[in-house]
């Protein structure tokens, strides 16, 4: 099988680090490189770790750069292989994980990433989420998230994006595409990588027999005021860099209800200040994102109907996923 990098981007994670490298020992194809990229943590969760795990190669920053601009940064360091699998480190994978999202490439050998079928570590019957959904709104959401294990979620079909929790890139894309946008530091930047990859007339693939339980935003946590804001500011600049103008302007009424929406759904649950700030910080990063947008634009390969039949479309998701 071709060449693997796995990459772990950290920050104080605790103990959650350490099962995680566990696992990445225990799997049936072991990698060539396993890259752990320190965002500066402070809790000691990288103790001892270096002398546990000496296969392991530690790049210590000293500042959190994020979770994207880390990911890059190891991408550049994993010379020599053909693919970067991603891993957080409240990720626990099965011990054939590699294994399966590896021979998955052989099968389709025409995808740029493969996504993992992420089962809640607190409730393994819980689904965590089988890929990335994008609505042609803006709002992108893990398909499954929640729900008790059905027969469709053992179903290898296309997805619009894998989680980037565990997920498997070709290494020479994603650096085509630039990785991840630094600029996110962290949320929503999978599905950003994700559209940049189809619009360039790349496909994505879920691989159901890729299994890895997930703690889930561990450190950051799901609704606190620093996950809400980055993923409802970084939503906007996905929106704008990518949607091709066909689409832009058709969809963008939807896109400015779910704005609006978002911001006075969360004004009632108290959160409204975090919100406004995420838009508004939002807004002035448009120039940037619209000199972002005419590079991305220029190098399409895509048709914008092609594009939008791979996203969701339907007014009512918009309505009942706005409060997620």
């Amino acid at each position: 099988m071709a060449g693997v990098a796995v990459i772990v981007v950290n920050f104080n994670s605790g103990p959650l680090l350490r099962e995680s490298l566990r696992c990445l020992r225990a799997q049936t194809h072991r990698p060539q490189q396993v890259i752990v990229v320190d965002n500066a943590s402070h809790d000691n969760s990288t103790y001892h770790l270096d002398r546990d795990y000496p296969e392991v190669e530690w790049v210590r920053l000293e500042r959190n750069l994020g979770f994207a601009a880390a990911n890059n940064l190891a991408a550049q360091r994993a010379d020599g292989v053909e693919w970067l699998a991603l891993l957080n480190p409240d990720a626990f994978p099965k011990q054939d994980w590699l294994e399966r999202l590896l021979a998955a490439t052989l099968v389709y050998p025409g995808c740029a990433g493969f996504g993992s079928r992420l089962l809640d570590a607190g409730d393994p019957v819980r689904l965590d989420g089988t890929g990335d959904v994008y609505h042609v709104s803006g709002l992108a959401w893990r398909r499954g998230h929640g729900q008790k294990m059905a027969a469709g979620a053992a179903v290898n079909e296309d997805i619009f994006a894998p989680c980037a929790a565990a997920a498997l890139y070709r290494r020479s894309t994603f650096l085509e595409v630039g990785g991840f946008d630094r600029g996110y530091f962290c949320y929503f930047e999978d599905v950003d990588l994700g559209f940049r990859l189809r619009l360039l007339g790349h496909s994505c693939r879920y691989v159901p027999d890729a299994v890895v339980l997930h703690v889930g935003s561990a450190v950051t946590k799901r609704r606190s005021p620093f996950s809400l804001y980055h993923g409802h500011r970084n939503l906007v600049w996905t929106y704008c860099k990518n949607m091709p103008s066909l689409l832009f302007w058709l969809y963008l009424p939807q896109h400015l209800l779910l704005n609006l929406g978002a911001v006075a759904w969360f004004t009632l649950r108290g959160q409204g200040a975090t919100l406004l700030q995420a838009k508004w910080d939002a807004l002035r990063g448009l120039p940037h994102c619209w000199r972002q947008r005419c590079a991305i634009q220029a190098s399409r390969r895509i048709s914008s109907w092609s594009l939008r039949r791979m996203m969701n479309r339907g007014l009512w998701t918009l309505c009942w996923r706005n409060g997620d």
